[in-house]
């Protein structure tokens, strides 16, 4: 008779609930056995929804591939409410094939989780473009139309043309087939990886901001309104990637 750590060498093999190794250790009365079985049922079951789950993030871009769309472009942005710093966007086009583990919508993912899936989405992307609207442009051209600027410089710079954009809740004057999803980033495994991409390159550069402009905690709230944010604004009054036209900072 197989030890316990014999048989728990074993199940790392299995990889299905109807596997006969499975369904013959169900007949062993060990606690030690039945513990083992135990969590073994709980992981297949958790890969099992996970791939169901990726299967569904990617129903959109199947769709399209089945209509003879080959390079589909996931769209989203980053920055529209902060009261400083840049709006970024990204462009991003995966393989066919691709299912990356635990990819979400970039506000859902832990700091740990976001940087570990950039990478996989940066090395496993067909291409990807990246768009910026600093501050300056946004206080003249209002947020919307600077996040349609980031998001068309994002196309631009992917290095080829998409043939059809999935869009998080936007729509571009292109000559591009394009849909524009609301939630797009939790719908559309595309869309999901431009959000991370975009958050990730965006938090780099607010870390070299607070470098550069020290006093605002930009490295840690990447220019969103916090109290410390805040204090800083009282005591140093803005600097120079404040949106000047943005509450509270104008009445500074």
């Amino acid at each position: 008779m197989a030890t316990i750590k014999e048989i728990q060498s074993l199940l790392l093999g299995v990889d299905r609930l109807d596997h006969p190794l499975f369904l013959d250790l169900q007949k062993d009365s060990r606690q030690g056995v039945q513990k083992l079985l135990l969590q073994k049922r709980k992981q297949l079951e958790a890969k099992r929804m996970e791939q169901e789950r990726l299967e569904s993030l990617m129903s959109l871009e199947q769709d399209l591939y089945s209509q003879g769309y080959q390079w589909i472009a996931g769209v989203d942005e980053v920055g529209r409410g902060p009261l400083a710093g840049p709006v970024l966007a990204a462009a991003v086009i995966l393989p066919q094939t691709s299912r990356i583990q635990g990819i979400n919508d970039s506000k859902k993912l832990s700091k740990k989780k976001l940087l570990q899936i950039y990478d996989i989405i940066k090395e496993e992307a067909v291409a990807i473009g990246i768009g910026r609207v600093d501050a300056g442009i946004i206080d003249q051209v209002n947020i919307y139309q600077a996040t349609k600027i980031a998001m068309k410089e994002a196309i631009q710079n992917l290095g080829l043309v998409p043939n059809h954009l999935l869009i998080d809740a936007m729509e571009l004057d292109l000559p591009l087939a394009q849909t524009s999803l609301i939630k797009g980033d939790a719908r559309s495994q595309s869309i999901a990886a431009a959000s991370i991409i975009a958050k990730v390159e965006r938090d780099r550069l607010m870390e070299n901001y607070d470098k550069e402009f020290p006093g605002y905690d930009f490295a840690k709230n990447v220019g969103y309104g916090t109290p410390n944010h805040l204090v800083g604004l009282q005591q140093f009054g803005p600097c120079p990637i404040h949106r000047m036209t943005f509450a509270p900072v104008k009445d500074f």
